[in-house]
């Protein structure tokens, strides 16, 4: 699909038969199921993927090891978000010094967003918790990234927080902290995300954006977020994810990455690589 190197920096992987998912419930329909890497690789040479980073699905040690053990037997695979226990810091520090040794390893995330899971107590503002911010102050000692799971308004206001307080530390807003591309709504996210972007040190992650739209959707429906997004972050901090398998609940892999070829297409060829793949190996050390 395209002759450049073309990264998805933001792919999952589960097995839900050897290891727990506390978030995929049986009304997730078609991700209620196992997802490995092979069952991904016919779509791979269509889509003009290149390389990917696996990115945490589940906040458990077996996840990460699942995607290490991947990666270790994969040509395909250039990096691996990973989960440490982030409200128990010493314990996260243990695990950080642990996990840094694999070269692998490019930084580390919580799913703040899944308050079924009783840890987050369905409190929006839970990563600003003062145990869970010692242990990103060790993720920026460690000189590891932070992917933030944000979903909401009230997400996005702690982004400028911790790129305040942790200025060397490398933050991206997964899927563009979902905004209501179905609802064509496009306040308070657009002034919300433009505060993040005035701190250098965060990133926007362009992927899951075919789940907010409406099931017609089109590339031209996301034109304004993208567009958003790239005047105030610029294409150095702006990368792309696939989002595989989240992504077939409204598509499926090929067409995804096919629509958002689509929606950078009018910017210049400089800005293209660095959407396609030299933000992605700047912010995770590739």
């Amino acid at each position: 699909m395209v002759n450049r190197k073309l990264i998805d920096s933001h792919q999952h992987l589960w097995v839900m038969s050897e290891r727990e998912y506390s978030w995929i419930a049986p009304e997730y329909g078609p991700l209620y199921d196992d997802f490995r890497p092979e069952r991904l690789a016919p779509e791979i040479a269509a889509s003009g993927v290149t390389a990917s980073v696996l990115v945490q699905a589940a906040d458990t040690y077996d996840d990460t090891f699942y995607m290490l053990d991947v990666a270790a037997h994969s040509d395909f695979v250039v990096g691996v978000v990973g989960w440490v226990p982030f409200e128990r810091p010493q314990e996260a520090g243990a695990a950080i010094d642990l996990f840094k040794k694999n070269p692998y390893i490019k930084g580390f995330r919580n799913l703040t967003h899944d308050y079924s899971n009783p840890k987050y107590a369905s409190d929006p503002a839970w990563i600003l918790r003062p145990e869970v911010l010692e242990t990103i102050g060790l993720i920026e000692s460690s000189g590891l990234s932070f992917d933030y799971v944000a979903v909401n308004a009230d997400h996005i206001k702690n982004v400028p927080v911790l790129a305040k307080k942790f200025p060397n530390l490398k933050i991206v807003i997964d899927h563009f902290a979902k905004p209501d591309i179905a609802g064509k709504v496009m306040e308070p996210w657009a002034s919300l995300m433009a505060e993040c972007a005035t701190y250098p040190n965060v990133y926007a992650k362009l992927s899951g954006l075919n789940t907010a739209s409406s099931p017609d959707w089109s590339f031209s429906d996301w034109q304004p977020y993208v567009d958003h997004i790239i005047s105030v972050y610029g294409a150095h901090r702006t990368m792309m994810g696939g989002d595989w398998p989240v992504c077939i609940l409204s598509g499926d892999y090929v067409k995804v990455w096919k629509a958002q070829l689509d929606v950078i297409s009018k910017y210049s060829e400089s800005d293209q690589e660095w959407l396609c793949y030299k933000s992605a190996e700047k912010f995770y050390n590739l």
